[in-house]
């Protein structure tokens, strides 16, 4: 799955090379225009392909990064913002998409009201932190937290059972880190140091302007930090958790007792809404077991500390200035941001965590339309066709394996665009009250939606993205890949401006081709046609495919973007598999057009050349270095100039289209090339 942070870009259409040929005439090569030609393209492609533009576009102040994909999303920012101001000025009669979108815009912009209520819109949910006396009424608080989003203690969720992917179920997952992965609470850099450091104090403060005592808070703070230090401990690595058969662990709900037996599981998972089910998915038991334990030597006032600050640093982006400031403060820790995003592109963000789909509605009406959905439809066909015909030539993979390969990828079903039906969110119920109110109020009608889905047949054609989105994703247990219309925005060129070559690299490679290698990829591989978590490979072919792979994990582990700070070859693994994937089938299908048969130079590039530098060209831009410390220790996608450099060295016909030599620091030998799919 493509995460918001990495920048894959699509483009619209597959376009005859003298349509671009006509636009080269108004606007100037979209390529050249990047270039910095003091980079040798064998010694850093991506410096080549991008670095003239990076030297002109300096990170912006409220960004932690800043390239392609920042700019597409800045454009869909001030859409949705068009969007939400009509609404607001449109007196739509009550319950309308229409009244409930201006509702929450207006709410979420009106300053003023924000900071007269103050604590107000929460204080019934600080009275129930304030009324625990012992675990049990702590455990009956969270219930309340967790429909509201609260990720304390631990993570749940309703999904579809890996095993038996026709059925949803009710998961848990290791959780309660504000830090976010386990690693921050043990790495002896001085950069991690300080992050420790500065969260205690963003703890300190929280609570004291929350009412605390300034000394009290400041010894919760340290206890809040060794309490979450103890959970870390018993929490997985990050690779670890890519592991479908190790994350999979079944148990009647009467056994969970028996797992963690300070909890009243029975009367918690009544609370949340946990009905029509006898077994339940535990993600990592030895958390669960490990976390029980914990709650049982903490003392009971250094767990409300925790909750009560959980609470407010949840809900700070939609109280005073003062909690939002002191959050932005230490979350830049993390981003290198240097100052705040605009209220009202903070007001959007948020509008979207809320009601993203009832946006979607009217965003496709304006900016997407039935045309452009067919033409992407028809490029995953393309794309499907290629990974087909690449199948039939591997040498490494049997015959067997082929076959179950072929059903497979014959399956999988493609959405673009836009959902066909749409979700009924007439129950969400959003007014003039608050911001606070309303944003707990969608929290809630979003909890209630996933939660009513148990004992109830899957529904195959709902989205996880809205069409707005600047992602796409693959789904195993649906065996699908879903496109939404906002990653098909290319920001200062129209469509027919770009040629075949830039379109294939640019998003047949990097969004579609990524995508549906996900199904092949090293977690993907391991569900079939249905999308069920099952063995479909003969125990050779498995063992091809690791052997093959772990060369690719110990390519990326020797990147090393932040001195001190690695590439981990064995998280990322899948979407580098699924980079090179991509690129691979990109080029097979581009092989397939009319410009690459007809072998012309545009901009004095051959076809093949641009086809590599549309692929870079989606991966534009640059990142914060405390942002790249963050990624690489909790993201699974590597750094985007890695998405490019990396895979590349693995290409063929990337040595052919650069005459890359040994000398050439991307040089790597043939035996080394990573060689899958």
């Amino acid at each position: 799955m493509k995460q918001f942070f990495a920048f894959a870009i699509a483009c619209t259409v597959l376009y005859a090379c003298n349509n671009a040929d006509k636009a080269a005439a108004t606007k100037p090569d979209i390529l050249l225009a990047n270039l910095d030609s003091t980079v040798k393209p064998g010694d850093d492609f991506f410096d080549y392909a991008n670095g003239g533009w990076i030297k002109r576009n300096p990170i912006p102040g409220d960004q932690s990064s800043w390239g392609i994909g920042n700019m597409v999303m800045e454009e869909n920012l001030k859409r949705l913002r068009e969007i939400s101001e009509k609404a607001a000025a449109a007196n739509a009669a009550k319950g309308t998409d229409d009244q409930k979108i201006g509702d929450f815009w207006a709410m979420a912009m009106d300053s003023a009201k924000i900071e007269a209520d103050g604590l107000k819109p929460i204080q019934p949910l600080l009275d129930k932190v304030n009324a625990i006396t012992d675990i049990k009424s702590l455990i009956v608080a969270v219930s309340d937290f967790k429909k509201i989003g609260s990720n304390a203690f631990f993570g749940e969720y309703v999904a579809q059972d890996a095993k038996k992917s026709d059925v949803m179920a009710y998961s848990l997952w290791q959780g309660g880190l504000a830090l976010g992965e386990r690693e921050y609470y043990f790495k002896t850099d001085s950069a991690t140091i300080n992050i420790r450091n500065e969260y205690v104090k963003y703890i300190t403060k929280t609570l004291t302007m929350a009412g605390e005592d300034a000394a009290a808070a400041a010894t919760a703070a340290k206890n809040i930090l060794a309490f979450e230090t103890k959970l870390a401990t018993v929490s997985r690595k990050l690779e670890d958790l890519r592991d479908p058969y190790k994350n999979y662990n079944k148990m009647a709900v009467t056994d969970l007792n028996k797992m963690a037996g300070n909890i009243d599981w029975p009367g918690y998972l009544n609370a949340i809404g946990v009905k029509n089910i006898d077994s339940v998915i535990v993600g990592q038991p030895e958390f669960f077991k490990g976390m029980n334990a914990v709650l049982t030597s903490t003392p009971i006032s250094d767990l409300k500390s925790y909750v009560k600050f959980n609470l407010i640093s949840d809900m700070s982006g939609v109280l005073p200035e003062a909690y939002n400031i002191e959050a932005f403060n230490f979350v830049k820790l993390f981003t290198g941001a240097k100052e705040r995003k605009p209220r009202w592109k903070r007001a959007i963000e948020m509008e979207e965590g809320a009601m993203g789909e009832m946006l979607g509605q009217l965003y496709v009406k304006e900016f997407f339309n039935e045309t452009a959905k067919k033409r992407y439809s028809n490029m995953v066909e393309a794309i499907r066709e290629a990974l087909k015909d690449r199948i039939g030539k591997l040498a490494w993979m049997g015959d067997s394996t082929k076959q179950k390969a072929y059903a497979k990828l014959a399956s999988i079903k493609s959405k673009v665009g836009y959902p066909d039906k749409w979700k009924d969110f007439s129950a969400m119920e959003i007014g003039k009250e608050s911001l606070a109110k309303n944003y707990m109020n969608a929290r809630l009608w979003w909890h209630n939606y996933n939660y009513n889905k148990l004992g109830k047949p899957v529904d195959r054609d709902e989205w996880d993205m809205y069409p707005q989105t600047y992602n796409a994703y693959y789904n195993p247990s649906n065996n699908e890949i879903v496109l939404p219309a906002g990653i098909f925005t290319v920001p200062g060129y129209r469509d027919e401006e770009l040629d075949d070559a830039v379109v294939y690299g640019y998003g047949g490679a990097s969004t579609i081709g990524h995508e549906i290698t996900h199904g092949f990829d090293d977690e993907g591989r391991q569900f079939d046609e249905k999308g069920n978590l099952v063995s479909w490979w003969t125990k050779a072919d498995e063992a091809a495919f690791t052997k093959r792979a772990n060369v690719m994990v110990e390519q990326f582990n020797a990147f090393e973007p932040v001195k001190g700070y690695h590439i981990n070859g064995k998280a990322s693994l899948g979407e580098n598999i699924a980079d090179l994937g991509g690129i691979l089938l990109g080029i097979e299908a581009f092989k397939k057009t009319q410009q690459f048969k007809d072998n012309k130079n545009i901009s004095n590039l051959t076809p093949m050349q641009r086809y590599f530098m549309g692929y870079a060209l989606g991966w534009l831009g640059h990142t914060r270095e405390e942002q790249l410390r963050n990624r690489l220790l909790t993201d699974v996608h590597s750094p985007a100039k890695y998405r490019v450099n990396g895979p590349f060295t693995d290409v063929d016909e990337f040595y052919t289209s650069f005459n890359i030599k040994p000398a050439d620091k991307m040089y790597r030998a043939d035996s080394l090339r990573v060689r899958i799919w």
